[in-house]
């Protein structure tokens, strides 16, 4: 397993899935990296890998076979797709943007298909994530499986007062709503504190926004004092840190995009752009009989999500994928 895969705000989710994999005993597991160098003594270390990295980019280059121990299946996550002769290449696409219209990049659709031509299997995060995947590559349906990623452990919040907003991908829709929001939150003596990159962070400091701008590695302090999360997102990412929220007990509101109607609905509270947004956060920041049943649903939808549960279902994939070559 490529552990240089789904970077996520809260971690490394490729680590989680490693270290759950492990726990399962349902597999013996490789750990490599192939954009970085080896961080633990229980890594492979990939041979002359700066040099094969940027091929791998393209999914080109010398395969990789020869540079692990004997493995029966390869399972990467990352923008690295290298090669394989004869083992089985699993890949993760966790991130629909480099397909999207406004995007694209030529060179992530052409490596996708590559892989795909010489035997890939790619995991789409969601149903909804697969479809797009699917008309997108233009490949057979059966070269696509879905397997939601492992969205890290996290510890419950007790009595947050923040208003926690996490950007990712739908910055003007905040920009345009954030004086609403900064209005609610001093009317309740709370703050609004903004998950974002840092070109959001930038204009939201240019705008002399009453926002505590954090970056994204400050993502579990910020949820350990959130109230209420907001999750902005254009849908091209699986909604990890929104699904976190829901474990950690915080009532959630995010917009209604097909994969978080598919991942949320029932536990978050799902809103159209258009949508009476105040209306919405004050039930969800005042009720707390509202706020009960949102913690209740959501802590239980977010065992779906988690390591262990991930870790079961990639191994059944590996298995599935192992059988398929031996047959």
């Amino acid at each position: 397993m490529d552990l240089d895969g789904s970077l996520e705000s809260l971690g490394n989710s490729m680590t989680d899935l490693a270290d759950s994999l492990d726990r399962t005993g349902a597999c013996e597991l490789v750990r490599f990296r192939t954009q970085g160098a080896r961080q633990n003594a229980n890594e492979s270390r990939l041979a002359l890998r700066v040099l094969w990295e940027p091929l791998w980019r393209r999914g080109l280059g010398r395969s990789i076979d020869g540079l692990l121990p004997p493995v029966d299946v390869v399972h990467v996550a990352g923008l690295s797709t290298p090669p394989t002769k004869n083992l089985p290449l699993i890949i993760s696409v966790d991130d629909l943007r480099p397909l999207r219209d406004e995007t694209r990049t030529h060179q992530r659709i052409t490596q996708l298909r590559r892989a795909v031509d010489h035997g890939a299997i790619l995991v789409a995060s969601s149903r909804s994530a697969s479809h797009e995947v699917l008309d997108v590559l233009a490949v057979e349906r059966s070269r696509v499986v879905v397997v939601s990623p492992a969205v890290p452990n996290v510890e419950a919040t007790i009595a947050g007062d923040d208003l926690v907003v996490n950007i990712t991908g739908d910055a003007e829709l905040f920009i345009a709503r954030a004086h609403e929001l900064i209005n609610f939150a001093r009317r309740h003596s709370a703050r609004v504190v903004a998950l974002a990159s840092t070109s959001v962070t930038q204009r939201l400091r240019a705008g002399a926004l009453d926002v505590i701008a954090l970056a994204r590695r400050d993502a579990r302090g910020a949820l350990a004092k959130a109230r209420v999360v907001i999750h902005f997102s254009d849908g091209a990412r699986f909604p990890s840190f929104a699904i976190a929220a829901l474990a950690a007990g915080v009532p959630t509101i995010a917009l209604s995009t097909s994969i978080n109607r598919e991942l949320l609905d029932g536990t978050a509270a799902l809103v159209a752009r258009d949508d009476d947004l105040l209306g919405t956060l004050d039930s969800v920041w005042s009720n707390e009989a509202h706020r009960a049943i949102m913690v209740a649903a959501g802590r239980s939808r977010a065992l779906d999500f988690a390591p262990a549960t991930a870790a079961r279902a990639y191994a059944k994939l590996y298995r599935d994928v192992a059988r398929e070559r031996a047959s």
